[in-house]
C-alpha cells in the first residue's frame, strides 16, 4: 500500500492528460495555455504502466483530468486502458462539458463510472463572462444526457466567486431538486498567478455550510475513495450538495489522493514545492522499480498544504494539474 508518515493511505490517483484547455476561465487560464503545454504528454503505454503500478499499490480510483481531457484524441483508448487494469474499480473524468453532449455515451461505453462537469454559473451571461464560452445550454443538456446514459456518479463543480455566483445558492439548489447529481461548491484557491484575483473573489464555504444546516440538510459520511468534499443531503432534493473548503483546519487530515501531471511528474500535494519526475520509470513494463520509488516518495508528503501560511507551492495555475 501507499502510506505516508501520517498513516494516510492513498487509494485515489488524479491523472492529468493535458495542460491545454479550450475554455478561458478567468480564475484559471484567462489568457489560455502557453504554446508548449501539449509537448511531452504521457503516451498511452506510459499511462498504462503508471496506473498499473499505482493499482498494485492499492489505488482503486483514477480520475482523468486536464486541462481539458477531451482534447486528447486518444481519450477513449485511455479510458479503456485504465478501466482494464486489475484493481481499478472506478474511472472518473473531470471536464468542462464542451463535448459532453456528443461523447458521453462513448465515454460510458469505454468504462467511465463518474463524471464531474464544471459549471460556474447557471446564468448564461455570467457563465460566458467567467469561461469565455457561450455554451451553457449544451453543457446542461449534456449533464442530463449523462444521467440518462446511466453514469453512476454525475457531479457538477462550481468555483465560488464573489461578484459572480456567491449569491446564487437558490438557483443551484433548484437545479438539483429533481436531478440525481452532486453539486460541489469549491472555494477559490490561491496559486502563483492569481493572488490579486483571489483577494477580490474568495468566499468561504463555511457560510454556505451553516445555511444548509439551518435549512435541514444533513452531512453524509464519506466513502473510502471519496474526494475532499463535505457532502450534504436533504429529503426534498434528489441531488446532493458538497463543499470543498481547502482552508478548513482539518482539510488535509484524511487526504487519500496523489496527482500526476500530463508530463509524468508526481505531485504529493496540489501545492507542493517539489515534483518528482516519474518518466524514466515508465519506459518498461516492469513496474517494480516504480512501485519502490513511489513508496519512498510518499514518505516526503507533508502534513498539510500550508495554504494558511499563504504558500501555494510551485503550482503555476490550476490547469497544470487539474485541481
Amino acid at each position: 500500500m501507499l502510506v505516508d508518515r501520517f498513516a494516510r493511505r492513498f487509494t485515489y490517483l488524479r491523472l492529468s492528460l493535458t495542460e491545454s484547455c479550450n475554455f478561458r476561465c478567468d480564475y484559471c487560464l484567462p489568457d489560455g495555455p502557453d504554446c508548449t503545454s501539449r509537448k511531452e504528454e504521457l503516451t498511452l503505454p506510459e499511462i498504462r504502466r503508471l496506473v498499473t503500478a499505482f493499482a498494485q499499490l492499492g489505488t482503486r480510483k483514477v480520475r482523468l483530468t486536464g486541462g481539458e481531457p477531451c482534447l486528447r484524441k486518444d481519450l477513449l483508448e485511455v479510458i479503456q486502458t485504465v478501466k482494464a487494469i486489475p484493481g481499478i474499480e472506478e474511472v472518473a473524468i473531470t471536464t468542462n462539458g464542451y463535448r459532453l453532449q456528443r461523447d458521453v455515451e462513448d465515454w460510458r461505453a469505454a468504462g467511465v463510472d463518474a463524471i464531474n462537469v464544471s459549471v460556474d454559473s447557471l446564468d448564461p451571461s455570467t457563465f460566458h463572462l467567467i469561461t469565455g464560452q457561450n455554451r451553457l445550454p449544451s453543457i446542461l443538456d449534456g449533464i442530463d444526457q449523462a444521467i440518462a446514459a446511466g453514469i453512476p456518479k454525475v457531479k457538477v463543480n462550481s468555483v465560488l466567486l464573489k461578484g459572480y455566483n456567491g449569491s446564487a445558492l437558490p438557483e443551484f439548489l433548484e437545479f438539483i431538486r429533481q436531478r440525481k447529481v452532486s453539486l460541489r461548491f469549491i472555494e477559490l484557491m490561491r496559486t502563483n498567478d492569481n493572488v490579486g484575483y483571489y483577494q477580490r473573489h474568495h468566499i468561504s464555504g463555511d457560510t454556505i455550510k451553516q445555511q444548509l444546516l439551518g435549512e435541514g440538510w444533513q452531512q453524509c459520511q464519506k466513502g473510502p475513495t471519496a474526494g475532499p468534499a463535505q457532502e450534504f443531503a436533504h429529503a426534498d432534493y434528489q441531488g446532493k450538495l458538497g463543499l470543498i473548503m481547502p482552508y478548513s483546519s482539518d482539510f488535509c487530515d484524511d487526504c487519500n489522493r496523489l496527482r500526476v501531471s500530463s508530463r509524468g511528474q508526481l505531485f504529493l500535494c496540489l501545492f507542493t514545492e517539489q515534483h518528482q519526475n516519474l518518466r524514466d520509470y515508465l519506459q518498461s513494463d516492469d513496474t517494480q522499480p516504480l512501485q519502490a520509488a513511489l513508496q519512498q516518495m510518499v514518505l516526503a508528503k507533508k502534513a498539510t498544504h500550508f495554504l494558511h501560511e499563504q504558500q501555494s507551492g510551485s503550482t503555476r495555475h490550476l490547469a497544470m494539474i487539474g485541481g
